[in-house]
């Protein structure tokens, strides 16, 4: 089924945002420095990505309004499903891009990792409301099914009474024959439909994202970019806090500086007023 097919935009439904392929790294799996290409590329892949993520909640919140009414139809389910399969795939693959893009970062400014941190909270929260979507609209899918199964339940016996003429044998016999007949008919549908009901169920519940485990990983690479920004900001107020230090230093230098320079140049005016002095009675001595 094609993107337009499902109300969303043509370029983010034909671009593929999935992980970089060409991420440079060391032998021990780690990043081997900080790469702006990488970062732009990773940045805005993510970006798209929750963009992409936010139309889906909102085709899921519509959507939940429409099943059970008259515009209710097999279309409509199938958009569904195609959505949240598309959707569940980019997230999964976006929560590992922040992954390496948290290690990407690493190696950039205060301005980049700060750009992370909000491309995760952005993305963190979009999810969270898609997978709130997402929940609600199986417990009204299975509500609606089990509506449906019901009614079909009622017509199908319906049918099957007014189907037991012609039998041989007496009427006794007939109504047996006939009762024994509807039984086994009507174990052999209760049968089917639960296999149908469970496999059903099994296709909506499997549409329903994993959020807890997304959520965790979210939360780890969150508490990983708050560490990086404590540190950066502890090693800007060890600076700082070095900076004053080696303000006051020179302050204390200067003053010992100035010290010095009166000291020295006490010293010099008492050099040539001893020098005045003993050249003046020298001067007294020859003129005697």
């Amino acid at each position: 089924m094609s993107r337009e097919g499902l109300g969303l935009p043509r370029g983010i439904g034909q671009r593929d945002y999935g992980a970089m392929a060409s991420t440079a790294t060391t032998s021990d799996g780690s990043f081997g420095g900080f790469s702006p290409t990488e970062f732009i590329s990773l940045s805005e892949s993510i970006a798209a990505n929750t963009i992409f993520v936010k139309q889906s909640w909102q085709f899921l919140e519509k959507a939940n309004r429409t099943l059970g009414t008259a515009k209710d139809n097999q279309s409509l389910r199938d958009k569904i499903d195609d959505i949240q399969t598309g959707t569940n795939q980019r997230i999964a693959t976006t929560t590992k891009d922040l992954q390496r893009l948290t290690v990407v970062v690493r190696g950039g400014d205060k301005q980049q990792k700060l750009q992370v941190e909000k491309l995760t909270s952005d993305f963190k929260q979009v999810v969270q409301f898609y997978s709130k979507s997402q929940q609600s609209i199986a417990t009204k899918m299975k509500q609606v099914f089990l509506v449906n199964a019901s009614q079909t339940d009622d017509l199908a016996m319906d049918t099957g009474a007014g189907t037991a003429t012609g039998l041989p044998g007496t009427a006794e016999q007939q109504q047996e024959l006939l009762k024994q007949k509807q039984l086994q008919q009507s174990l052999q549908f209760e049968q089917d439909m639960l296999l149908e009901r469970e496999q059903r169920f099994r296709e909506i519940e499997s549409n329903v994202l994993d959020v807890n485990h997304i959520m965790r990983e979210l939360s780890n690479i969150t508490t990983q970019q708050s560490e990086v920004i404590d540190t950066i900001e502890n090693s800007i107020g060890r600076t700082v806090d070095n900076v004053e230090s080696g303000a006051e230093e020179l302050v204390k230098a200067a003053e010992y500086q100035n010290r010095y320079r009166r000291k020295v140049l006490i010293l010099l005016i008492v050099a040539v007023i001893l020098g005045l002095v003993v050249t003046g009675i020298i001067v007294s001595k020859l003129k005697s």
